[in-house]
């Protein structure tokens, strides 16, 4: 059996999140703890205690839910299952590709959670608040998303972002051009779009600002190769080299996330299981939508951890 660890991205956020593995594995604590001083703030009072619409800006969302994710991979390896060894590949949604990475060895936690405070500042910054959207258009496939994007664009951004499963995706752009995309969807059948409550237009040419932040910030950081494949989001196949990777985390930035093909590639490399190690569950969904017979196992709270240990 093949086994994958993915890492969820911004929207799997909640008041309280890797906690129970804090208080209960100090190797945990010990990720929050060196998160809080590679950012010089608290990030984990704010976690434990704070306000979830302050932990949803996507300044606090990113590296909170890299930490999340890292604790969780920590008490993995205390509690017997090593990422090498235990997993064939990484891959993560949007941010949690940098999750990913730093689980892998890639890339340090200090250099992680400075990376993801540049990046969520850098994409908030890109575009001012009430210029840009994204909607998800659901019972669409991506070529018909896709289809749909470049009609609603007159001459506007309007890009297909997130290719989640088979039945979801999301687009992103200029807000009017978002809006019109939505009304299409709706025309061509489309089960449901809604616009999405996000403070900015991710993975489109909206945030080619971001991007070069990121490939500016990204220079000044050692990138090791991962210790396991990475399953990269512009691409959707394997990564191994560290020469790639800076590329591939710029690109993603106003580049499409491919999921779905992520999941996809992976099934044909003969994975069957899934850990989705850190918040939330909502790439179990995604991915039980694309391969039907996958196992996924959620790994962020204790109990979760007990269950893998059977």
């Amino acid at each position: 059996m093949s086994r994958a660890f993915v890492f969820p991205g911004q929207g799997a956020q909640a008041i309280g999140m890797g906690m129970e593995l804090a208080a209960t594995w100090p190797v945990a604590q010990a990720v929050f703890d060196e998160v809080d001083e590679a950012l010089g703030e608290k990030l984990s009072v704010l976690i434990r205690e704070g306000d979830i619409a302050e932990l949803t800006l996507t300044q606090n969302a990113q590296p909170a839910l890299m930490a999340t994710s890292i604790a969780a991979v920590r008490v993995l390896e205390a509690e017997g299952f090593p990422l090498k060894g235990t997993a064939d590949f990484v891959a993560g949604h949007s941010l949690g590709e940098y999750s990913a990475l730093c689980a892998a060895g890639s890339l340090s936690l200090t250099d992680t959670a400075r990376l993801l405070r540049v990046r969520g500042v850098a994409m908030q910054e890109a575009v001012p608040v009430g210029v840009g959207a994204m909607a998800a258009l659901l019972g669409l496939d991506f070529a018909t998303a896709s289809e749909v994007a470049a009609e609603a664009a007159q001459g506007e951004v309007c890009q297909a972002a997130n290719d989640n499963d088979p039945a979801q995706v999301v687009v992103s752009g200029h807000k009017a051009a978002v809006e019109r995309a939505v009304e299409i969807a709706k025309a061509r059948g489309a089960k449901r779009a809604i616009l999405l409550p996000v403070s900015a237009p991710f993975h489109c040419a909206l945030m080619q600002p971001a991007a070069a932040r990121m490939a500016e910030a990204l220079a000044g950081v050692v990138i090791s190769d991962p210790v396991v494949p990475l399953v990269a989001n512009v691409r959707a196949e394997a990564v191994t080299e560290a020469s790639k990777i800076t590329d591939l985390l710029v690109a993603q930035v106003t580049g499409s996330v491919r999921w779905r093909e992520s999941v996809l590639w992976m099934e044909r490399a003969g994975v069957t299981e899934y850990w989705e190690v850190g918040a939330g569950k909502a790439l179990a969904g995604m991915i039980r939508r694309i391969q039907k017979e996958a196992v996924v196992k959620p790994v962020g709270t204790p109990a979760d951890v007990a269950a893998l240990k059977g």
